[in-house]
């Protein structure tokens, strides 16, 4: 049993994660179920969804509501349906967010896909933020959200992606200010993190890593979806009750290690 399965800091206490029902959303519904709380899984993925609630249903109380959170009827719905079914709401994880497979060269990046990803992993925290703020103030509760190291680096043809982490992390930090002290903000930032055992069943898979991919890492090794759920956990959790606004880059050292080619 783990420390956070140990703390009773969880028990009964509701949250929401958006993007809940595959990756690291995924893992993070499973440790906030496993330390006690009721967990609301926001996802658009209907499948993936009824799935996760069938594998966590004797875990505790989980339910799934299929949401788009860039849509502004959907995200309110999503939040009042949490209150009506547990009158309160102690967590948000705004986790929910979409790459772009393709990495088009910016001549090339539709107007369209620059928007839906600014809509989902953007404008989705927004929406969820400001419906989820009045339930959150009353319990005195925490938001976090999940960025990414492309917040603060790059490969060529992500502008829409790192665009919108950036923005995330500065999102958080104005968050932090305008809803302190009755509800703390931070972010994290995971990097390489293998999730293809977390999807739903069609897509799951073990990973493909090889060594040189886990020792680019100085810790030795490519991060799970556990490494985010731990400390999602800690920020959420009464412990990290003076910690606000930061963003934590937990990637296993490999933003701080120099590479040279050749």
């Amino acid at each position: 049993m783990t420390i956070f399965e140990q703390q009773k800091n969880f028990l009964d206490k509701v949250a929401i994660v958006t993007g809940g029902a595959q990756g690291i959303g995924k893992a993070i519904a499973l440790r906030l179920l496993q330390a006690g709380a009721r967990v609301i899984i926001a996802d658009q993925d209907a499948e993936a969804g009824q799935e996760t609630i069938e594998e966590y249903r004797e875990l505790g109380q989980v339910r799934f509501v299929k949401t788009d959170v860039a849509d502004e009827t959907a995200v309110r719905s999503m939040v009042e349906q949490t209150i009506a079914e547990f009158n309160r709401l102690d967590l948000l994880v705004n986790n929910a967010g979409i790459a772009n497979p393709n990495n088009e060269p910016i001549e090339q990046l539709t107007l369209e896909r620059w928007n839906r990803m600014l809509g989902v992993n953007l404008t989705g925290v927004f929406l969820c933020t400001k419906y989820a703020v009045p339930y959150l103030r009353r319990q005195s509760g925490a938001i976090v959200n999940i960025a990414s190291t492309r917040a603060a680096m790059s490969e060529p043809d992500t502008e829409a992606y790192s665009t919108t982490k950036g923005g995330l992390v500065a999102l958080t930090h104005a968050l932090a200010n305008s809803l302190g002290p009755q509800i703390r903000v931070n972010c994290i930032s995971p990097g390489w993190i293998a999730v293809s055992e977390w999807q739903k069943r069609s897509k799951r898979r073990l990973p493909k890593l090889s060594e040189a991919d886990h020792q680019q890492h100085p810790v030795g090794r490519v991060g799970k979806p556990e490494d985010i759920a731990a400390m999602v956990l800690y920020l959420a959790s009464e412990e990290a009750g003076f910690i606000t606004g930061v963003n934590l880059t937990i990637d296993g050292g490999m933003t701080h290690k120099m590479t040279y080619l050749g």
